[in-house]
């Protein structure tokens, strides 16, 4: 149930709440916050908002750069994090408008909204369902340095294979040998469910928590399926709470999608399905996978743009060191039934109709969340609206591995890029499908691409510690 400022300011009273905190989204999609005393906090307040520098969260706004953030009060929750009783907020940034205020196009939280609108008006459907699976390391050390005279990075996990002369207890695990894995191995079990138990205090359902592949300190959290916006919201609270949680029991998280050399990078497969007027969009009993035409459909925008997505749901340079075949990362551009080499995976454990789903496998966690779920949306709603094909484009179903693929085999498929410089390539060449009905505004791309081509450019111009091994005697 939708709550009011009365609903809110009731909360406040009978919680004990201080302070009330309100958390906004940059264009990196990271949170920033700022925070008023609880008895400051009023009808007022939501209805002017609280005043912010646009141009400090990255957007280059047309407008001028003070705008107003209004909380949205369904997000409010106490923050567990917070020794001073918190009531924590997101909402939407507007401009200020002569007589009312306006949606600030570019800012991430607006566009899921205005890309859930598009969906809508198309007629396709009028609910995306999404899942995302959050792969993530947790370290009991790290520490990196990036100085003229020296550059690198260390870090730790107890239960590492490489702490096997040391470690003391014989608690250590193999390494790419920890999916599953449990107790004593599972150091990290009390954390990750309490991790999970603030998130259900959030009002985030989850599915699971368990170790992953790498021994190393990899772990997952799948909450279950949600509505676009809502999941939106929901993946910048779930990695607060990880991050919050972890350094509660002396330990770092990152979602860096590869951290350790050798070892399995960390995504954030994400599926989904449509649905309308309550009704499942992508079920269809005598499809392939059971999927109907409108689901073969969305993959075909799906796979057609995946060149130009790469660029926003793997905007970071590390995104590409996962993206290499070995270790269960998607590389070729392809659908298939349980197979993992493929970009989009059909689950074949989603049987009932209302589960019938794909998972887009390549995304990872430093994405944008908002920017990323409405990316996915605007690309399957190309290939629905164009009838892109997946197997008519030569596009698969792959059901073999694609890793076993003899070289000649391997040369005749399509590839993901193999950097975050080739993909913003293609974004550049590639991104009508993302303004299509405004949602997308097209200077938040081009500023995308300019902040993206500063990352590159800075990292490709440090000296890495690799090549002194490589080329320092030559």
């Amino acid at each position: 149930m939708p709550k009011t400022t009365q609903d809110i300011l009731k909360f406040i009273k009978d919680n004990g709440i201080k302070m009330v905190d309100f958390k906004m989204v940059d264009i990196n999609g990271q949170y920033r916050h700022v925070t008023i005393p609880a008895e400051n906090f009023s009808e007022d307040t939501m209805n002017s908002g609280i005043g912010f520098d646009a141009s400090n969260y990255g957007y280059a706004v047309v407008e001028k750069s003070d705008m107003v953030f209004i909380p949205d009060p369904d997000t409010a929750v106490i923050d567990p994090f917070c020794q001073i009783p918190t009531l924590s907020m997101t909402g939407n940034a507007m401009i200020i408008g002569k007589t009312e205020n306006i949606p600030l196009a570019q800012y991430p939280r607006n566009i899921v909204l205005a890309a859930e609108k598009y969906m809508k008006d198309s007629g396709i459907a009028d609910t995306m369902l999404i899942l995302p699976e959050f792969e993530f390391y947790l370290f009991d050390q790290v520490g990196w340095e990036v100085q003229p005279n020296s550059v690198g990075f260390t870090l730790d996990a107890q239960q590492s294979y490489w702490n096997s002369a040391t470690e003391g207890r014989g608690v250590i695990v193999q390494k790419q040998k920890a999916y599953h894995i449990a107790k004593p191995f599972d150091q990290a079990y009390e954390c990750r469910s309490e991790m999970c138990m603030h998130m259900k205090d959030a009002g985030i359902e989850i599915n699971y928590h368990h170790p992953e592949v790498a021994a190393s300190g990899q772990f997952e959290i799948e909450p279950q399926l949600g509505k676009m916006s809502t999941m939106a919201d929901a993946t910048m609270m779930i990695k607060y709470i990880i991050h919050n949680t972890a350094l509660k029991y002396g330990k770092t998280a990152t979602f860096m999608p590869k951290p350790i050399y050798g070892e399995a990078g960390s995504g954030m497969h994400v599926h989904m399905l449509l649905l309308k007027d309550g009704e499942p969009v992508f079920s269809d009993d005598n499809g392939y996978a059971r999927l109907s035409e409108t689901a073969h459909y969305f993959m075909g925008g799906l796979l057609k743009h995946i060149s130009s997505l790469c660029a926003i749901t793997n905007p970071s340079t590390n995104s590409f060191k996962r993206l290499i075949p070995g270790f269960e990362a998607p590389v070729t551009v392809g659908y298939a039934t349980s197979n993992r080499s493929a970009v989009i995976r059909i689950p074949a454990y989603a049987k009932s109709p209302n589960k019938r789903r794909f998972e887009l496998r390549n995304p990872d966690a430093t994405c944008n969340p908002y920017f990323c779920y409405a990316a996915i949306l605007m690309a399957g709603l190309d290939g629905v609206k164009n009838k892109i094909d997946p197997h008519a484009n030569g596009w698969g179903p792959y059901d073999m591995n694609l890793y076993h693929l003899s070289d000649e085999e391997k040369a005749k498929l399509k590839h993901l890029p193999a950097s975050l410089d080739e993909a913003l390539d293609a974004l550049e060449k590639d991104y009508e499908y993302l303004t299509a009905g405004g949602v997308f505004p097209e200077e938040l791309i081009k500023n995308f691409i300019k902040t993206k081509r500063e990352d590159c450019r800075q990292l490709s111009a440090i000296p890495h510690p690799a090549e002194f091994e490589k080329y320092y005697n030559l």
